[in-house]
């Protein structure tokens, strides 16, 4: 039985992690939720005996791990507080500046912390996937990803399809930021073929779709993942969770919790 803490506790992800973790309850206690100050839910009762509180550094003292599917400047604070605690954490918040980067280097020097783009099942293996089809394909294909989401995404391109386009990068032995290329517009000539372009598309109420293509002579592959629904980026999370409770200070990824 691990005890949980939920900062953001009634934003998009915050109330879908706890309704998954309500559902675990032999393997999960809700110890903890957060909120900001001022927030009009403050003091609501999240589970039996908890009350939501913006009090961060007693909400994560009470917890062994905290899941954080917030924003980056929000997500740096909470690194900053679980810090003194030493809380294990789980962190899904995409697009991290400077500081939130380094508050979170920083806890995983007295913490253990599992910090992904995506905490999808199928996401992580087609990141797997994704660097074997294009080890095993060569030069002679061309490599694209290209991501959609919601309409209220903030960043762009997405984290999981930077991951996807840097396991592309991988598989070819190339360095990422020599390769990426994330906009096209007017008279840019022909494609440089080690290329790997990452293209963004925003509409609607789309959970999250990504895929990665691999154009060569005479043929094309394509692996995608579609999400139907933000529950299976909480149970990952929770599986993750579960998992990095105990572990010894460092940062994990989601392959070190599936074993890939």
């Amino acid at each position: 039985m691990i005890k949980l803490c939920v900062p953001g506790a009634f934003g998009r992800m915050g109330q879908i992690v706890l309704a998954e973790a309500a559902a675990q309850p032999d393997s999960i206690a809700i110890a903890a939720a957060i909120e900001s100050p001022g927030h009009a839910r403050l003091g609501a009762e999240i589970a039996p005996g908890v009350e939501v509180t913006s009090d961060a550094p007693a909400a994560l003292a009470a917890a062994d791990v905290y899941v954080d599917f917030t924003v980056p400047a929000a997500t740096r604070a909470f690194a900053e507080a679980a810090f003194a605690t030493k809380t294990a954490a789980v962190i899904g918040t995409t697009g991290l500046d400077h500081t939130a980067s380094e508050a979170v280097d920083a806890l995983a020097q007295v913490a253990p912390i599992v910090l992904a783009p995506n905490f999808s099942l199928g996401v992580n293996l087609l990141l797997v996937l994704a660097e074997q089809a294009a080890r095993t394909l060569g030069p002679d294909f061309d490599l694209e990803v290209v991501e959609i989401h919601h309409n209220q995404k903030r960043d762009a391109p997405s984290g999981t399809a930077i991951a996807l386009a840097q396991a592309l990068a991988l598989g070819r032995g190339q360095v990422y930021d020599e390769v990426k290329r994330y906009a096209r517009d007017g008279d840019i000539g022909p494609r440089p073929p080690k290329e790997i372009g990452v293209s963004t598309v925003r509409g609607g109420d789309v959970a999250g779709e990504h895929t990665a293509f691999f154009f060569g002579p005479n043929e094309r592959l394509e692996l995608t993942h579609k999400a139907g629904s933000r529950a299976i980026f909480a149970r990952g999370a929770l599986r993750a969770a579960t998992w990095v409770v105990g572990k010894p200070p460092g940062r994990y990824s989601m392959r070190d919790v599936l074993g890939l």
